[in-house]
């Protein structure tokens, strides 16, 4: 097998010149890594989920019909304590780069339409493109709003959707102003009639049918984000449910139930096609969501689809999207390869940055300096080889303030809390729960347990030590998408 050269590597990744500045030291010994594909290794299909609660899935309990996502759970490995950020923007930043989302900057720790990766950066598809993969992401990118910013730019070869957050599902317009129109295709804006959810399986689909093996189709879905709403056959699937006797609250659940089911629907079709092209026993699946659910809200969104004062449940976990419980950061997920990943549960804590370091390594990639990853190669967790895995720690950083995981230990450090008074303030400025004990985080320790938390935030402070924080001049405005909190 050839190698790759440097200036290869930077052209394929789709960096151009400006990666140079980024590896300046990289040298012909650096790029041993960088080596075709030997035949055998995985399809990866990576589904991403938007605003999905704990407790908006079957397996955990829920009314809503997912059929397909249940059985890929029960066939697969169950991630029951898989950790994001709490809202969407830093939970894809850590996702595509293997690193805290905080490294990158302030701007990217809340959802935002500024260029979340400085050019050069070699993210998850640039890596495994490397390794002799065709790239393809379809659905919501929101790491850059404009098209200079867009998947095409970092490692995908094909990219269809939205270059910013959610968008109506019927007009696929994003909010009232400059960035109102982002659906597009390669970075080129187009108009398209039909339903996003749909189109974006729709293309999703077509490229599995295509088998460009090996492939990596990335779907990060719109559903089931504010707009909610469904076509009519998966409201259908409710005839007759009761939800809720308030009407408003029964027609608001009623297409969140619609929108959950369409969204497993398609996955279920993505299956279907995997089947019948013969590529289901030579593709690892992973599925997971943004953060967790939203509890209600109105629509901000270019459209006519009504506000949705009625949504998610993340129960029996306490919190939501937004917040620093694990309502807001533990979500729904799992890995599903048949004859390669036997079904069981894991419950040893992950995050989204890890996926980075594990599936580039399970595709052969050597990366080309040390990036400083922060996520784990969890791989071996996931066949079983590892069933007592290392301590590690998971650092959550977010606007409001931070989390710290280690060993059952949850450290969260708010700045400033929300108290007038500043005694008051400094007390709720900081909590400690033990969630392998308390996983509904009922009972705050940080007064029982000093020595714990000073632990913990010394920890912190080191963790903050890495991470940028001004926002690059040349990453945009910084302008924070209100209506995504």
């Amino acid at each position: 097998m050839q190698t790759t050269s440097r200036r290869d590597f930077l052209k394929l990744a789709g960096l151009g010149a400006l990666g140079a500045a980024f590896f300046p030291s990289l040298g012909k010994s650096a790029t041993s890594g960088f080596q075709a594909l030997e035949k055998g290794k995985p399809n990866i299909l990576l589904l991403v989920a938007d605003d999905l609660g704990w407790a908006d899935v079957g397996w955990h309990g829920s009314k809503f019909l997912t059929p397909n996502l249940d059985r890929l759970v029960k066939e697969g490995v169950e991630l029951d304590r898989h950790y994001v950020q709490p809202v969407c923007t830093p939970t894809r930043t850590a996702l595509m780069s293997g690193r805290w989302t905080s490294r990158f900057g302030p701007h990217v720790l809340m959802p935002s339409n500024s260029r979340a990766f400085p050019p050069g950066t070699p993210i998850l598809p640039a890596a495994l493109k490397q390794c002799g993969y065709t790239t393809h992401i379809s659905g919501k990118w929101h790491l850059g709003g404009k098209a200079e910013w867009g998947p095409n730019h970092y490692g995908f070869d094909h990219s269809y959707g939205a270059l910013c957050g959610a968008v109506d599902p019927w007009t696929h317009k994003y909010r009232p102003g400059p960035y109102e129109d982002t659906w597009h295709r390669d970075g080129k804006f187009l108009a398209e009639e039909g339903n996003a959810t749909e189109l974006v399986a729709q293309e999703a689909f077509k490229w599995i049918r295509a088998k460009p093996a090996p492939w990596f189709i990335y779907v990060p879905f719109f559903a089931v984000h504010i707009p909610v709403d469904a076509p009519e056959q998966y409201k259908r699937r409710y005839a007759g449910v009761k939800f809720h006797d308030d009407p408003v609250m029964q027609d608001s659940l009623l297409r969140m139930g619609a929108f959950v089911t369409q969204l497993d629907a398609k996955i279920g079709e993505f299956i279907a096609a995997l089947e019948a092209t013969g590529q289901r026993e030579n593709t690892l699946i992973v599925f997971t969501s943004d953060n967790g659910g939203l509890p209600g809200g109105k629509n901000p969104y270019v459209g006519k689809v009504k506000d949705s004062p009625l949504l998610s449940s993340n129960l029996p976990l306490r919190g939501h999207k937004n917040t620093l419980y694990e309502g807001g950061v533990r979500v729904s997920a799992f890995a599903n390869w048949p004859g390669r990943l036997a079904p069981r549960k894991v419950a040893a804590p992950m995050h989204a940055a890890d996926w980075m370091p594990t599936l580039t390594k399970l595709a052969g990639w050597t990366p080309p300096a040390d990036l400083k990853f922060d996520g784990l190669d969890l791989w071996p967790l996931l066949t079983g080889a590892s069933t007592k895995p290392e301590p590690r720690t998971i650092y959550i950083p977010h606007a409001s303030g931070a989390i710290v995981l280690r060993e059952g230990w949850k450290l969260i450090a708010r700045k400033g809390g929300n108290a007038k008074k500043k005694k008051a303030a400094a007390a709720a400025s900081v909590e400690l729960y033990n969630v392998t004990a308390d996983p509904y985080e009922t009972k705050d320790l940080a007064a029982a347990e000093p020595q714990k938390v000073q632990e913990l935030q010394a920890l912190l402070a080191e963790l903050r030590k890495g991470d940028l924080d001004k926002m690059p001049p040349d990453a945009g405005d910084g302008a924070v998408d209100k209506a995504d909190k």
